[in-house]
């Protein structure tokens, strides 16, 4: 995995800190796109959060109302792992399965060790980041590993 994005090495300037954190990603996911499966990749670019992609504020920042979500360091600091992960899907340490929630079809990809989570959500023709965060809590993580080991389960029967 690519290393952690530090505030502290941009000497706590969280401007700074948020421009080199946004340029990691609109290099990852703007000015060129993951392969998923020969599957157009796309981003929630609207409504804009000061100037970026509307996927760039959910996947740096936290909270359950949208308009009121803050910044998240956790998040900001592994602002490179989405791409690696997406690119590396295959790799046998990442825990990959699909689940519905509502009406949304959902990719996951989990990074156990690291404690990473991202969610693509699956729209037939194309799949858009949908979601990525780091997992602070080990109930989180056992719920999502539990949902990992019957989605397996369930194909196996199948």
């Amino acid at each position: 995995m690519p290393p952690l994005i530090l505030l502290e090495d941009f000497d706590g300037d969280f401007s700074q800190y948020m421009e080199a954190v946004y340029a990691i990603f609109k290099r990852d996911f703007v000015d060129s796109k993951p392969n998923w499966e020969g599957k157009r990749f796309a981003l929630k670019k609207y409504p804009m959060e000061f100037g970026k992609e509307h996927t760039f504020y959910h996947i740096t920042h936290e909270g359950d109302e949208e308009e009121n979500r803050k910044p998240d360091l956790r998040r900001m600091e592994r602002i490179a792992f989405p791409r690696v992960m997406i690119d590396h899907v295959s790799h046998p340490i990442l825990k990959v399965w699909q689940n519905i929630r509502g009406d949304k079809h959902n990719i996951l990809i989990l990074h156990e060790e690291e404690k990473y989570l991202i969610v693509l959500r699956n729209h037939g023709d194309y799949v858009l980041l949908w979601t990525a965060y780091y997992i602070e809590y080990s109930n989180r993580m056992r719920r999502l590993v539990k949902e990992y080991e019957e989605f397996i389960k369930s194909k196996d029967r199948t």
